[in-house]
Order: structure tokens, then C-alpha cells, then sequence
């Protein structure tokens, strides 16, 4: 078994890996020419510039949507990229260089929580690949190492509260009859 630090890795994240997300972004661009172009229509009159206005604003709604959805991935990217560089799993992953498959899984985690189907088995897939379980960890020899010094204060703290609370039962009773 390979033993992995209970404390983690320690130290910043390593720098994220992987391009923006090209399909959405391709996507925000195609709709910036789509605003572009009905821009231009409803600058005219009659049926067809009222029905350009009305689908300018639209366009425009979508993109400020897929503009924020952009945004909130990314942060919340990088929020689980540096929660999962301070596991004990991810001294492991230094070791290994697996930097690219857990921000595969990072990117594909982030999307299986807002609701993405196809990305959560992606991301259970990963998450397996990745040792994130403890099926995963048993399957890939991973055992978090026991820190005893951290168990015996917790011991120590647990025989300390339990006496403090007995004491408090007890009354003090003058010995003299």
C-alpha cells in the first residue's frame, strides 16, 4: 500500500491546465455576429425591424446568460482544483503528474453539479480513475496514513472532557460527622 500524508499536499495548486471551454465560447461568439446582424435590421422600419428588435433582445439575453454561466464555471473551477490539491490523494497525483486527468475531472465535475447528466458519469469516471473513494483508493493501493500524534490528542482530549463532565455530578461533602 502506498501510504498518502492525512494532512494532504501542502503549497498552491499547480497552474490550471486546460483551455477555456472553447464550445461555449465558440457559441458566445456566434451569438455576439447573431446581435451584429439584428443590430443592424431593427435600425430599419416597419414588420421586419420590429421583429429584429424583438430577437435582438433576446440574443442579447442569451448571451448575457451564457456569459455568466462561463464565468461561474470557471470560478467554481478553480475553487475545486485548489479544495483537491490539499487532499492526501493529490500528493499521489503529484507524484504521478495526473495534473491534466484531475482537471479533466475538475471541468467535468463542475458540469455534473448543475446538472449536466453526461458530464456526472464522466465525472464518477474520473472520480474512480482518481482514487476520490474509497473503492477507488483500495483499488489503486492508496491508504491515507495514520497521523497517531493527532489521535492521541484526540484521545487525550476525549478522557479530559469525559472527567470534567463526571466531575460535575460530584458535590463536595464536609467530612466531619
Amino acid at each position: 500500500m502506498t501510504k498518502l500524508p492525512a494532512e494532504g499536499r501542502t503549497g498552491e495548486p499547480p497552474a490550471w491546465p486546460l483551455p477555456p471551454d472553447v464550445v461555449t465560447q465558440a457559441k458566445l461568439g456566434r451569438l455576439h455576429e447573431q446581435i451584429d446582424e439584428a443590430s443592424l435590421e431593427a435600425q430599419g422600419t416597419g414588420r421586419e425591424a420590429k421583429n429584429a428588435a424583438r430577437r435582438l433582445l433576446s440574443l442579447r439575453e442569451r448571451a448575457e446568460i451564457l456569459s455568466a454561466q462561463m464565468a461561474t464555471l470557471a470560478e467554481h473551477e478553480a475553487l475545486l482544483w485548489a479544495e483537491l490539491w490539499a487532499t492526501p490523494q493529490a500528493v499521489a497525483w503529484e507524484r504521478l503528474k495526473w495534473t491534466r486527468e484531475v482537471a479533466q475531472y475538475v471541468r467535468w465535475k463542475i458540469r455534473a453539479e448543475i446538472g449536466d447528466i453526461e458530464a456526472a458519469k464522466e465525472a464518477r469516471f474520473w472520480s474512480d480513475r482518481l482514487g476520490l473513494n474509497p473503492v477507488a483508493m483500495l483499488r489503486l493501493r492508496w491508504e491515507v496514513a495514520t497521523d497517531e500524534v493527532a489521535g492521541q490528542r484526540a484521545e487525550r482530549t476525549a478522557r479530559t472532557t469525559a472527567t470534567a463532565r463526571s466531575r460535575r455530578g460530584l458535590k463536595a461533602v464536609d467530612g466531619a460527622g
